[in-house]
């Protein structure tokens, strides 16, 4: 099963890290290795989410999920969206963009350089956002007691994540206009830059959230119609089932799968400013994703280790911070990937202590009773 639902994973995986090497050597090699980690580590929790609505679907739907939800994932936020950033922070078409990223690597490097702190402040305010809203949410399962229960608590207040972050991209393009003019005033001028950038970050994200919300309560609402209607008439209703609330999930997946997509293109931004090894990297970190979701729907295993989602978030928080930082600061390529694999291995490790502790404790506890047991 294993070898049978990740098979076409390790074949992009093989052709990808061959394409590496033979475009930049051994360097090349581990710059796409790390970036697909970091690619399935930020999307984890994503395959997680996909797998526990793609499972409530025909296996119609799930096709047209897994083909075309492909394509549009890999071939679209992973490959193209790259592409699209270069042009528009750099003033050029798509087309030249990447024959500037394969025929002129200085001056494809200087234009992402010059446009890493718009970037930077871009996407750090949105994967900023990712983080706040998660941390604030009171959740019954909880990674880190002695931190996520204050913090839910504080979440309680309205508007929270969002003035938090502005205070960040305050502090940061204050900082940043400071430094600029201490060292002669070379980056002054993109103080402001790096504000409207993180303000378009912060915007960015309410979209893509308000735009999951509407397709989520959307299909709550089909799935109280159809509970409903299964109580009056004893049945379900094939018709509502596989048209409308079938769309509205495809719909939701979509919007979904483009957010957590968006932020792996924009930490990879954080690893590498090229543009082949970021397209390498991503899609093999993509498939992997495809891969994972096919089988925790297939294996019935989804909730086996629940602080994964946990720790995925905490990594987008971290590469979020890396972001703002290397607006002014440059941080090894390395310590970025290897923080967001870090957490994740912390937070598998302490899932399977728990589920061993849950085991541990004999079929009459419940996994409830293990985690009020946990000593915060």
């Amino acid at each position: 099963m294993l070898l049978k639902t990740f098979r076409w994973s390790f074949a992009v995986t093989a052709l990808g890290l061959a394409l590496g090497v033979w475009y930049g050597g051994w360097t090349a090699f581990g710059v796409i290795a790390i970036l697909a980690v970091l690619e399935i580590s930020l999307s984890f929790d994503n395959a997680v989410v996909n797998a526990g609505i793609l499972k409530k679907m025909s296996a119609f739907w799930q096709k047209i999920f897994l083909t075309v939800g492909v394509l549009i994932a890999v071939f679209g936020m992973r490959l193209a969206f790259p592409v699209v950033i270069v042009a528009v922070t750099a003033k050029k078409s798509p087309i030249d963009a990447v024959n500037l990223a394969l025929t002129d690597k200085d001056r494809y490097e200087q234009l992402v350089t010059d446009a890493h702190p718009a970037i930077a402040a871009f996407g750090g305010m949105f994967l900023l956002m990712i983080f706040l809203d998660f941390i604030f949410e009171d959740r019954d399962i909880k990674w880190l007691d002695w931190l996520e229960r204050p913090l839910a608590r504080l979440g309680k207040v309205d508007m929270l994540s969002v003035c938090l972050a502005l205070i960040v991209l305050l502090i940061t393009s204050f900082t940043f206009a400071t430094h600029a003019h201490q060292h002669g005033g070379a980056h002054a001028d993109k103080a402001q830059t790096v504000l409207v950038s993180g303000i378009a970050g912060l915007i960015t994200y309410m979209i893509v959230g308000g735009l999951s919300g509407f397709f989520e309560n959307r299909l709550e609402a089909e799935e109280e119609a159809e509970a409903e209607e299964r109580e009056r008439a004893g049945e379900r209703s094939p018709v509502v089932l596989a048209g409308q609330a079938a769309f509205f999930m495809f719909l939701y997946l979509e919007v979904l799968d483009a957010s957590f997509s968006f932020d792996g293109v924009i930490g990879a931004f954080a690893i590498t400013n090229d543009i082949v090894l970021m397209a390498l990297g991503l899609g093999i970190g993509a498939m992997y994703v495809r891969s994972l979701t096919v089988y925790l729907v297939r294996q019935g295993t989804l909730d086996d280790y629940v602080y994964l989602e946990h720790g995925a978030h905490y990594a987008i928080g971290a590469l979020a911070v890396i972001l703002m930082i290397t607006i002014q600061y440059q941080i090894n390529e390395v310590i970025t990937g290897l923080v967001g694999v870090l957490l994740i291995g912390w937070s598998f490790w302490s899932s399977v202590r728990r589920n061993n502790a849950v085991a541990a404790a004999g079929e009459g506890a419940a996994a409830e009773d293990v985690d009020a047991a946990r000593v915060p």
